[in-house]
């Protein structure tokens, strides 16, 4: 979900069976502005009736599905989340009615408000701790087969964009080498919401759920039950956003208080962000080639300088001698983006 600001992007026609599906809500008469989109087929529109708003999600079958968002949703909310509530559905039809949390992404804020960033992210950490703690969710579990389908899309787009014959058989030996370690730690898991950033937390004022926190939590239809370094590296590690690894490293610390093995985590921190980064180069990738949004491509140095940083840890090593011995130096010193 994300801010009319740049709506010059999106297509401003709501779907025609949207007006009756908001009329059966109450919200018949009311105007509908379109919102920008993001990487998926999904499509934000905002609605206001004489100065109420509400938010219109548009998940169009057979692309989309929205009956996962909804099950996230009731999820956080039954544990005192602040996920959007749900103001009326129609999964068939792909409509979802939702609350409006306005504005004030938490990425715009900073960008406004820098000064503000270190107690921000720190309530995003302590969001992730809560949640950390509350009972896993009802989705499937994140297990080393999707970790090790998410981390292949590295070689499938990226190496083959650039011409690449690597080792293919040696990437996933060498995955499932690091992967071992944490996949026996990771046990019954937490929720993990999995794209947990900047753009798609909102700053809220009106005290409900977290009240220190005030922050409402967007785009998390893809959770699922696992690890929980995820979602910290999908904060910390933004890929849309420059986080200082000094802000990184005290943020890590701030969660740190809430870990028995420091050591071990950060070694599970570092394999995670490895994994994740790999998977958002090559997804990257693929929104050019496939779908023609080449914006994505401007991102990918920032998401290799984090790469790199994770294949620093020992625990990487595997990968890091794989990448060595198929990644051109100059290609990486490049940051992945020539030729993509």
């Amino acid at each position: 979900m994300t801010d009319p600001a740049n709506a010059k992007t999106a297509s401003d026609t709501a779907p025609p069976h949207a007006r009756d599906f908001l009329a059966e809500a109450g919200w018949g008469s009311a105007k509908i502005e379109a919102l920008a989109g993001d990487a998926s087929f999904r499509r934000y529109f905002r609605i206001d009736r004489d100065g109420e708003s509400a938010m219109l999600m548009d998940a169009p079958p057979p692309n989309e599905d929205p009956r996962p968002f909804l099950t996230a949703a009731r999820y956080l909310l039954d544990h005192g989340f602040r996920a959007p509530r749900i103001l009326a559905e129609d999964a068939a039809k792909g409509l979802v009615l939702l609350e409006d949390f306005g504005h004030r992404r938490m990425r715009d804020h900073l960008d406004d408000a820098p000064d503000d960033e270190t107690p921000i992210y720190r309530d995003a950490v302590s969001v992730l701790a809560q949640l950390h703690r509350a009972p896993a969710g009802p989705f499937r579990p994140y297990d080393l087969n999707e970790y090790l389908r998410e981390a292949k899309l590295f070689p499938e787009w990226f190496c083959v964009a650039h011409g690449l014959a690597v080792d293919d058989d040696g990437y996933e030996a060498a995955w499932r080498e690091v992967l071992a370690p944490l996949i026996e730690k990771q046990g019954a898991g937490v929720t993990v919401l999995r794209d947990y950033h900047a753009e798609n937390i909102m700053l809220l004022d009106d005290g409900d759920g977290f009240e220190a926190f005030g922050q409402g939590l967007l785009d998390f239809q893809d959770a699922l039950v696992g690890h929980p370094a995820y979602d910290l590296v999908s904060l910390l590690q933004d890929a849309r956003r420059d986080v200082d690894p000094a802000l990184e490293s005290a943020m890590l610390d701030h969660y740190l208080t809430h870990v028995d093995d420091a050591e071990t985590f950060l070694a599970d921190y570092a394999r995670l962000g490895a994994q994740r980064n790999a998977k958002i180069v090559g997804i990257f990738v693929r929104l050019s080639r496939r779908d023609g949004k080449d914006r994505y491509l401007d991102l990918i140095p920032r998401v290799w300088e984090a790469m790199e940083r994770d294949l620093a840890h020992p625990a990487l090593g595997p990968i890091a001698r794989w990448m060595d011995a198929n990644i051109p130096g100059e290609l990486r010193a490049a940051r992945g983006q020539t030729g993509a």
